[in-house]
């Protein structure tokens, strides 16, 4: 699911500049960043455990201490949670979660594992998938991490746990988020948006073109996300 699959209602313009902590940010590229957070009126604070990316803030995100309770408006994951050993995914969600202003948000995404499997299962394991920008992507790569830059020693890159749709609904519900809603994507992926107390109601249906294979979770068994005309909106 790229940027443009990712909806949201454009709101109005406000006077403080808005912070977006980019966990497990890589190098520096802009475009790494979610398009909007692009957007002006937000600020991106680059957060990494390894030093060889020069992040803003050196940081584990099972521990953002560095940054007060309630002190960002939203959290940026890209393809950074699976790098957790599987104990400390709650962890750093509710890391994310902490850090968070009421009215704020978290945006994720990660591989999924049972779109991975089906690959293996009819016999793909080791063909490309899909092109990114680190090269051809097999599903050996997506399961087990990207294998040419651990064979070059980045072991960051190591991939330790996975997630399928109904279980990252369940993690973010367990983690305290008030309301989750999770999508498959279009090349091998989930995305979640998991909101805080006060977040606007809109963010409940950032997902264009919502289907059975979206569901949104509240504490309750996850259920089929309803569309609405805000969906015209862009997150982009």
């Amino acid at each position: 699911m790229s940027d443009d699959k990712v909806m949201l209602l454009t709101g109005e313009p406000t006077p403080r500049a808005k912070t977006v902590l980019h966990v497990g940010c890589g190098v520096s590229n802009p475009r790494k960043l979610h398009s909007h957070f692009r957007r002006p009126g937000w600020r991106e604070v680059r957060v990494d455990i390894d030093p060889n990316v020069a992040p803003d803030v050196e940081a584990d995100i099972c521990d953002l201490s560095v940054f007060a309770d309630g002190s960002a408006d939203a959290v940026w994951s890209s393809h950074n949670l699976e790098h957790l050993y599987d104990h400390d995914v709650p962890v750093a969600l509710r890391e994310f979660r902490r850090v968070l202003r009421p009215t704020g948000f978290a945006l994720m995404t990660m591989p999924d594992i049972e779109a991975i499997a089906q690959l293996v299962v009819d016999g793909k394991l080791d063909e490309v998938a899909y092109q990114s920008p680190a090269g051809p992507i097999t599903a050996l790569d997506m399961m087990f991490g990207h294998r040419r830059s651990v064979a070059a020693g980045n072991h960051f890159m190591s991939h330790k746990t996975a997630f399928s749709r109904d279980r990252l609904g369940n993690l973010l519900v367990d983690a305290g988020f008030p309301r989750v809603v999770v999508a498959f994507g279009n090349s091998f992926d989930l995305w979640a948006i998991a909101m805080q107390r006060d977040a606007p109601s809109y963010l409940d249906h950032v997902f264009e073109e919502p289907s059975e294979r979206t569901a949104a979770a509240t504490g309750a068994p996850a259920q089929k996300a309803t569309g609405t005309e805000g969906q015209k909106g862009s997150l982009s």
